[in-house]
């Protein structure tokens, strides 16, 4: 399918009726992302039919101004209507298995966001429901949107080259500001049975996915620290106990894909990084360059090729050229792209796997990989162990 735009849907088919679960952040998003894909890339026609939440007149006013055509309150109604075809699932963790199994069940295509779960039991019967699914025609995905960067995509393909050897190390770190404020009151974030962790599932998950996806290596081991700065916040009633960590540090044996014998991923994730709003930062070192990339100079590559640093150095690659990725549908070259788009190739991607019957990528399999890093993790920090070694995925 090519990147110019069409907005029709599949011959004889009418457009694929969507239904968004969730209206904050991320369900903004994704709205935006519905709204603007049929004007740039050649993808089925959707109808955006329905936006959900559970405050009437706050998802009546959303979906108003997102541009869907109605709204609801009870999500289970709208996955059983027939004019629903897929379910964007952007609520909080702790409703993601709920929601997603009984829309795999109902026959409705899945898209959820990150992380796949709260806990590892969800993401195994997840990963599991979605197999069967996929037997009987019914796809799903997990919405990690930073694999669509189009410069992380292309360090993707650079890497796959052999363009840097073969990788010995990998340090990513992403970091954030905005609970540095020990007074900054609670939200479902900050709490365990809502969010299942705190940096470690909202960041680092993101993280931990881009190592593997970037290398199409597999974490064999971890070993991790996680610290929860401040242990309470103001909640309605009073002082409540943060029940999740701020920050997470992990270090991950990794093994395939184009990793060498031995290497190894660190990831550092802070939602205490005075200074740091949304800093992604990836340095991966191989045997014959290096590559990095920092998410606030998203249309930017740094590219190390050969090993004499000290005559070669880093070249700055501008991610803007038509035969990238994903940019041939946007602007003429030198002419950036911003977060935002992220989302929107993230339903190009999804609407083109419907498309050709391809399941898309990634998998709620891909999310489970990630999910046992992130359960691995956790019980390191809580036993102080040196590393907890990963079964097959």
């Amino acid at each position: 399918m090519s990147d110019a735009a069409s907005g029709t849907g599949s011959p004889g088919t009418g457009p694929l009726g969507v239904a968004c679960i969730g209206y904050a952040f991320m369900g903004k998003a994704h709205s935006a992302a519905w709204r603007e894909v049929s004007a740039h890339f050649d993808v089925p026609a959707t109808s955006r039919q329905v936006l959900v939440g559970r405050d009437a007149g706050q998802v009546a006013e959303a979906a108003a101004t997102y541009g869907w055509a109605e709204s609801a309150t009870d999500w289970r109604d709208v996955i059983a209507r027939d004019d629903i075809d897929i379910v964007d699932i952007c609520t909080p963790g702790q409703t993601h298995a709920e929601i997603a199994l009984a829309a795999l069940a109902a026959g409705k295509h899945v898209m959820v966001e990150k992380p796949l779960a709260n806990t590892l039991t969800e993401a195994v019967e997840m990963a599991a429901a979605a197999t069967e699914a996929t037997g009987r025609g019914v796809f799903s995905m997990v919405g990690f949107n930073y694999r669509r960067v189009p410069a992380l995509a292309h360090a993707r393909n650079l890497i796959a080259q052999g363009i840097i050897g073969q990788v010995r190390q990998i340090r990513g770190a992403y970091l954030q500001d905005w609970l540095v404020d020990a007074q900054a009151p609670m939200t479902w974030r900050l709490r365990a049975e809502s969010a299942g962790s705190g940096a470690l599932g909202d960041i680092a998950s993101h993280t931990v996915d881009l190592v593997g996806f970037l290398t199409g290596s597999t974490a064999t081991d971890v070993s991790a620290r996680l610290q929860t700065f401040v242990p309470q916040r103001p909640g309605p009633g009073g002082p409540e106990d943060v029940t999740v960590d701020d920050g997470a540090w992990l270090t991950l044996g990794l093994s395939g894909g184009a990793v060498a014998e031995r290497a190894v991923a660190s990831v550092e994730v802070s939602r205490v990084a005075l200074g740091r709003k949304n800093g992604l930062t990836l340095e991966i070192y191989g045997t014959e360059g290096a590559i990095c990339f920092d998410l606030e100079r998203l249309n930017e590559l740094q590219v190390l090729r050969g090993t004499d640093a000290s005559s070669h150095g880093f070249a700055r690659v501008l991610i803007t050229e038509e035969d990238h990725p994903y940019l041939s549908a946007w602007w003429p070259p030198g002419h950036v792209i911003g977060w935002q788009h992220t989302f929107v190739h993230q339903v190009r991607d999804f609407l083109t796997a419907l498309d050709s019957g391809t399941p898309p990528t990634p998998s709620f399999a891909d999310g489970l990989a990630t999910q046992r890093v992130l359960a691995a993790a956790q019980e390191s920090a809580r036993n102080a162990s040196a590393a907890i070694t990963l079964g097959p995925t």
